[in-house]
Formats: C-alpha cells, sequence, structure tokens
C-alpha cells in the first residue's frame, strides 16, 4: 500500500473550515507522514473530502476510512474512486463499510458481496477514463467472515476499536499477503481517573450501539464491562493512554500482533481544535528520520 508502519486517523477535519484543515494536512506531510484516514460520519462527503486533501497535499496518501455503502450507490462510488485514483496516483485508497442508512432485511456481509459485485462490474462497463493503476481498496472488516470477504474481494481490510488479540486473530483469517490496518484511539494523559473519564466519554457511543456490542463481546469482553462507560479493563485496550513512551510501545503491540499499518487517533480534542500538538510528538516518537527543518522531509515508516 505504500502507507508506512503508522498514520494518521481524525473526525478532527468534520468540525474545521477549509483553510484550516488545509494548512493541518500540509504541516502532516511536512512531519513525515505518508498516511491520512477521514471517516464519513458527521457531515462531509467522503469522496469530496478525499479529494480535498489529496489536492493540499503532494505526497500524502488519503484512505476513506470508511465511505459508507448505504450512503450512495456503487455507481457513484466508482466514479468517484476512479477520478480520484487517476488524478492523484498511488495516494488514493478506497475504504469501505456498511455505515449510512440501514436497509432492513439486508445483513451486511450480503449488502457487501453484492456491492463489491456491482463494482467490479463497472468496471467493464463505465465511459469514465480508467487509472494507469488498479483503484486500491480495503473493506472495514472484524468478523470472520467479513474478513474473509475482504481477503477475497479486496486488498485486505482496516478494523476500528479492536484489542491487540483482534488484529492477531485477523492476521490468521487475511493469511500473510492481505492488508491489514488497524486504527486504535490514543490519549496522552498519565492521570489515570482522568484518562479513563476522557476515554469513557470518547467510548459512549460504541458502548451503546448494538453492532459495537456484539463486536466487542466477540473479543471476549462481557455485559460486566459494558457497564458504568465501561470497565478499567475495556477502556484501557481500546484506549491508550499515558506518557508519549507508554502509548508508542502499546501502539507497537498491533504491528508486533500482525498489523501492516496502525492509524492513530487523537481524541480528548474539542470540536474545533487541533491535534497538530498531539500529531507532532506521535511523529517524533513513530516516524524514523531527521526532525523537520534538518534540511529534508522526515520519511515515514
Amino acid at each position: 500500500m505504500g502507507l508506512g508502519t503508522f498514520g494518521i486517523y481524525t473526525f478532527d477535519f468534520e468540525h474545521q473550515p477549509a483553510a484550516l484543515i488545509r494548512d493541518s494536512v500540509q504541516e502532516l506531510e511536512e512531519l513525515g507522514w505518508r498516511a491520512l484516514w477521514i471517516p464519513e460520519a458527521l457531515g462531509r462527503d467522503a469522496f469530496s473530502h478525499a479529494g480535498y486533501l489529496l489536492s493540499c497535499t503532494e505526497r500524502l496518501s488519503v484512505v476513506n476510512g470508511i465511505a459508507r455503502i448505504w450512503s450512495r450507490e456503487a455507481q457513484w462510488t466508482y466514479g468517484a474512486a476512479v477520478l480520484l485514483a487517476d488524478a492523484y496516483p498511488d495516494r488514493y485508497v478506497l475504504g469501505l463499510g456498511f455505515g449510512g442508512q440501514p436497509r432492513p432485511g439486508i445483513k451486511p456481509l450480503a449488502a457487501m458481496s453484492a456491492y463489491l459485485d456491482e463494482l467490479d462490474t463497472l468496471e467493464t462497463a463505465t465511459p469514465n477514463p480508467l487509472p494507469k493503476a488498479p483503484i486500491r481498496r480495503l473493506l472495514a472488516a472484524y468478523g470472520p467472515r467479513m474478513l474473509e470477504l475482504a481477503r477475497e474481494r479486496a486488498d485486505g481490510a482496516q478494523t476500528y476499536h479492536v484489542n491487540t488479540a483482534h488484529t492477531a486473530q485477523a492476521r490468521e483469517i487475511l493469511g500473510p499477503d492481505a492488508f491489514l490496518a488497524v486504527e486504535h484511539a490514543v490519549l496522552f494523559e498519565s492521570d489515570p481517573g482522568r484518562a479513563r473519564a476522557l476515554a469513557r466519554k470518547h467510548l459512549h457511543v460504541y458502548l451503546n450501539t448494538p453492532y459495537n456490542l456484539a463486536k466487542f463481546r466477540r473479543l471476549g469482553y462481557t455485559d460486566d464491562d459494558f457497564s458504568a462507560g465501561g470497565s478499567d479493563r475495556l477502556v484501557d485496550d481500546l484506549v491508550f493512554w499515558g506518557d508519549p513512551d507508554t502509548v508508542v510501545r502499546k501502539l507497537r503491540g498491533h504491528t508486533e500482533a500482525g498489523a501492516d499499518h496502525v492509524t492513530v487517533q487523537v481524541i480528548g480534542v474539542e470540536p474545533g481544535g487541533s491535534a497538530l500538538p498531539q500529531w507532532r510528538l506521535l511523529a517524533e516518537a513513530l516516524l524514523p528520520g531527521p526532525t523537520p527543518g534538518s534540511g529534508r522531509t522526515r520519511t515515514a515508516s
């Protein structure tokens, strides 16, 4: 994928004006980050958002994490992805998941499989000029069957809010060749009480949706872990908090478990604020090469 070992995942740009977003991504690129992951959750359209970020930078790869299949028909997803892949060679990755308005009676696995069928059909039917390199795509996948689909019908899988044990399980299912990207939330806060309070605030929505609860149960957590905002065990597994050395050591646990790429989500930033101070710290800790200002751009891991 050429995304490096570590990347940035952020919701921050949902709350920021275009000029601030531009300045932020240009600094991320200068710091040496090679991959930026963006969700589709709070109003920004997945493809116009990705296109703007790509237009503001020269080397940074942008990954939809995720574009929601129930938000648009496959025809429009394909057309947008073709244009971005053509305009920004080897810098755009299409991440797909089944978020969006649910369709009663349709199972996520069946929906994703049918969506991929239509995308594949469009490759031979579109009037749009094709990019020189194939569109790279990943699937949001957690359970065994969706991971198998990601192995067979995509370049690999991306996971969100999982522990390192799940990363090891996902690698076993995907096999040695499929790409595995793992998101993980982090918080630079060493006081346990404050860190866990902020983490619980972040996890609240995930502990109150049936799909996420089912995912956490598959990971071995129980109803006791979901009560009172989340047990310390659950919170500490899903949000890595502490000083930079502690956070980095825990993040590397995912690569040791089989992840090709770990995309880091800094939490605890108020809407409209910026995680740039934390991204700078993470660049120092995670990305090899000289620091900015030394005469050349840092080369990301």
